[in-house]
């Protein structure tokens, strides 16, 4: 039995081998590959064709150098997605609850970005740090409020994924604790919080997709500033 709501965070370790590995390498097992055949199953039709209008609604407002990113952003797009939903299952673990491992996603990318509108286009990257029309005296403060903002991107693509996540785990914790709790004791409230359950349950099937599309639109524009 959980001696604290949060336990369910804290990432499992068996035989001491910890289970996050695991958990990371699902969801590729899961999705299913092309075949040689002419014609592909129901299957395989529908993921390509959700993967192709992701991936172009994503790259509309891109260049051409952007849409070298197509397969790395549908690719985590994806995966992000498997990971959530596969949390949602009883008696699993969510490697996307540790900001640890949403940071390791954050970090690398936000500073792909950064590096390429350096190499490609360092005047107009740079012009990001000073908004046109920005009078003398404040230019000092203006470049610093910039610059911190800048540096804050990957710590909020952590943080929101990392947060959304944790909260709804949590409300659907507490509302199933209280459920069980009411059950013998008031048998028509625990119905009503039974059905409360499922409806909070429907809205993190939605927030665990939501969100690593969120993830992956946000890494596009901060893409798009550099592209």
């Amino acid at each position: 039995m959980a001696l604290s709501f949060f336990d369910q965070f804290m990432s499992p370790v068996y035989l001491g081998v910890p289970l996050i590995a695991l958990a990371l390498t699902l969801p590729w097992i899961f999705f299913p590959t092309a075949s040689a055949r002419w014609l592909n199953n129901r299957l395989l039709t529908l993921q390509g064709w959700f993967i192709g209008r992701f991936t172009q609604q994503l790259l509309l407002p891109l260049g051409p150098k952007g849409h070298k990113w197509a397969v790395l952003l549908a690719s985590l797009m994806m995966f992000l997605i498997s990971l959530n939903m596969l949390g949602l299952l009883p008696y699993t673990f969510t490697p996307t609850t540790q900001l640890s491992m949403n940071m390791g996603f954050a970090v690398p990318l936000w500073l792909a970005t950064v590096i390429i509108g350096m190499r490609d286009q360092p005047t107009i990257a740079l012009g990001h740090l000073l908004p046109e029309g920005t009078p003398t005296p404040l230019i000092p403060v203006l470049i610093i409020i910039e610059t911190i903002s800048l540096f804050i991107r990957p710590l909020a693509l952590g943080v929101r994924l990392t947060a959304n996540l944790t909260a709804g785990h949590l409300l659907i914790q507490l509302i199933a604790t209280a459920a069980f709790v009411l059950l013998p004791l008031m048998p028509t409230v625990a119905i009503l919080t039974t059905i409360l359950l499922f409806l909070l349950t429907l809205l993190e099937v939605a927030v665990a997709m939501i969100q690593a599309y969120v993830f992956v639109l946000l890494l596009s524009l901060y893409l798009q500033e550099n592209v």
